[in-house]
């Protein structure tokens, strides 16, 4: 069995930390309002929290697909939290986030003519995109810190 210390040090029956926020945000950028939630089942101290939005944009196909993530926005909250158990902690945040437009899309975008050729592009090449809000909670004495993704759509 493993040891009190150990869990907390793993961060096993440690802090859990979950977020409610919509799940279409606006693709024109602006913010992200939600609530953070922190849980624990042992009396915990929270340093601090951060939060993104995260961009993941792949394209290709075969070997010669590339995959890559872009921030979109974060927030780092920065003060102690007590978090005791069977006490949850919530925490409202608003989340500012620009949004990253590849060439493609800005020809999509501003070229009402051009937007079937666009949408051919991005299909013929497998163009696709995923966004997440993540939250990820420094937590005193634990080596592993919870982490909590969120897949949202931009719409």
């Amino acid at each position: 069995m493993i040891g009190k210390k150990v869990k907390q040090w793993l961060g096993i029956e440690g802090v859990k930390i979950s977020v409610e926020a919509p799940f279409e945000i606006p693709a024109d950028g602006g913010m992200v309002e939600g609530v953070v939630r922190l849980e624990s089942m042992h009396p915990q101290v929270v340093r601090g929290i951060r939060l993104a939005l995260i961009e993941r944009y792949a394209r290709g196909r075969g070997k010669d697909r590339l995959v890559d993530e872009y921030l979109l926005g974060e927030l780092i909250i920065d003060e102690e939290i007590a978090v005791q158990p069977d006490e949850p902690v919530e925490m409202e945040f608003a989340l500012p986030f620009a949004p990253l437009h590849s060439p493609i899309d800005e020809l999509e975008r501003k070229n009402l003519l051009a937007r079937p050729v666009a949408r051919l592009a991005k299909w013929l090449n497998k163009v696709e995109a995923s966004w997440r809000i993540e939250a990820e909670a420094v937590v005193e004495g634990t080596a592993l810190n919870p982490v909590f993704r969120k897949e949202v759509r931009l719409k």
